[in-house]
């Protein structure tokens, strides 16, 4: 991938974060984190609401198959290790319950959110 085409593609995939989260919390989510970095990965979003906390992946794609299909089963252990590291540090979440969410941005669509 050239330069421009990698510069591209993060910037695409900042903006459908934020498209995301603003998503989220249209829906009364509160995020907690935005690019959750660890030395085992990243997770885009953690968003709580109630007794909620999910892990979010945000996927950029054409179509919704595409989005879903770019999450891999390496990339979905990725997420749960980093979610436990979170959860490792922040023991009022302890007693929430955890879900892993998908956020489909697609051009010209609303952001389609998979719990």
């Amino acid at each position: 991938m050239t330069t421009g085409r990698r510069r591209a593609a993060k910037r695409r995939g900042h903006w459908a974060e934020t498209a995301a989260a603003w998503s989220l919390r249209l829906k009364g989510y509160r995020i907690a984190a935005a690019r959750h970095r660890t030395d085992l990965g990243e997770i885009d979003l953690v968003a709580r609401r109630g007794r909620i906390v999910a892990f979010v992946e945000v996927k950029a794609r054409p179509t919704l198959a595409e989005a879903l299909a770019a999450v891999t089963p390496t990339q979905r252990r990725r997420i749960e290790n980093v979610a436990r590291t979170y959860l490792a540090r922040l023991p009022e979440d302890a007693d929430r319950a955890v879900r892993f969410d998908v956020i489909a941005v697609r051009p010209w669509r609303w952001p389609s959110h998979l719990a």
